[in-house]
């Protein structure tokens, strides 16, 4: 049969990969081409997803391929000029990469070039997807909780980075509502980057919304922190959800209930929910308008944290208040030495092996990077 749809990748990484795997995982789509400045990279790309054709530059492919499909699989930076680059080629649907870019400007240039033209734009927010997180969501709707009133989890690595699922989960947990205000707080002492972005060594946020929840993030304050476990507390009862179940405890159910909801491929079931949104059939729970609420949410704390004081919405500093804070002086950095925290991806197969062993001790970034030599 036909395929009925034509998928290319801009950027061949590990993101790059499994937006492959999810275009393979759904029926009537062809990934025709990828596009990668590195030749060796490009080349095992290809020849591990058998994709036909290979480009150095995005733009030359988008050109040439015309596809219907765009996923953009690179750095923070180059989401919104990818993005809206891909959009003057006139796809039927972009999916670019979480976070969804850094600052709010960019943010409305993606939305605007994607809606201008009728594209379809989601962001890879795929843990949407995951049956432990949208059962959640579902008691919660439901009224298992009576009154949702906190959530709360930790995250690390950055704010950016898994910090970015962490704010996401708990929107998406309590029904997407929209953020009053936020109250932010940062430390930044180490010269700290994630791939080219400046980014703090840790911080938190406590984000207020407009249905009277609130909602608590930790970043990289304890050693024991995981993305993947959250608890929301009600009027009238205890929701925990990690990646495989979910715990209920309320009036009704005797002690906790655990449920463990059936889990599917989450790149796989957001490739099938884009086609289904591109076909009319519904829309798609990482649309790009809601994935711009939860950078609105990353870049408030931010901004609290840089004034001092609340930052409420709608936000009206639409850049990045993190570079704004160094440029103003205000996070001097102590131990000097740019730190990037994904410089492991640079590591040989053996190295990056035991880099992902003692993080997984809970050890930081740096002192791994001492441990190893680096």
């Amino acid at each position: 049969m036909a395929a009925k749809y034509r998928a290319v990748i801009i950027g061949c990484g590990q993101i790059g990969r499994h937006h492959a795997m999810g275009y393979r995982g759904v029926e009537g789509i062809d990934l025709v081409a990828v596009a990668e400045p590195n030749e060796r990279v490009r080349g095992e790309f290809q020849k591990e997803f058998e994709a036909p054709r290979g480009y150095a530059d995005f733009r030359e492919m988008l050109e040439k391929e015309r596809p219907d499909l765009v996923s953009v699989c690179t750095w923070h930076l180059l989401h919104a000029p990818q993005t809206v680059a891909a959009a003057e080629y006139g796809p039927k649907a972009i999916l670019c990469e979480k976070p969804m870019t850094v600052g709010l400007a960019s943010a409305d240039r993606m939305i605007e070039a994607c809606e201008a033209r009728g594209i379809r734009l989601a962001i890879g927010h795929q843990r949407r997807f995951y049956g432990t997180w949208t059962k959640a969501r579902e008691l919660v709707a439901a009224g298992a909780v009576g009154r949702p009133q906190m959530v709360t989890a930790r995250s690390g690595e950055g704010l950016l980075n898994c910090g970015t699922h962490v704010v996401d989960a708990m929107r998406y947990m309590l029904g997407d509502p929209e953020a009053a205000w936020v109250m932010g707080a940062v430390e930044r002492k180490t010269d700290r980057y994630e791939r080219e972005v400046q980014i703090e060594d840790r911080c938190l946020g406590l984000i207020a919304f407009e249905n009277g929840a609130q909602a608590f993030v930790q970043s990289d304050l304890t050693k024991e922190w995981t993305v993947e476990d959250y608890r929301i507390e009600g009027t009238d009862g205890v929701i925990e959800a990690s990646t495989r179940t979910v715990r209920l405890l309320n009036g009704r159910s005797g002690g906790w209930e655990v449920m463990t909801p059936e889990q599917r491929d989450p790149w796989v079931e957001q490739v099938r929910e884009l086609v289904g949104w591109v076909e009319g059939r519904n829309g798609h729970r990482g649309e790009a308008r809601q994935a711009r609420r939860t950078v609105e949410v990353m870049m408030a704390i931010y901004q609290s944290a840089r004034n001092h004081e609340v930052a409420r919405m709608p936000l009206k500093e639409t850049g990045y208040p993190m570079d704004l804070m160094i440029a103003e002086g205000k996070l001097p950095v102590e131990e000097p030495g740019r730190d990037d925290i994904r410089v492991f991806l640079t590591f040989d197969p053996e190295e990056r092996k035991r880099y992902n062993e003692l993080r997984h001790t809970g050890m930081h970034h740096r002192e791994i990077l001492k441990t190893m030599g680096k």
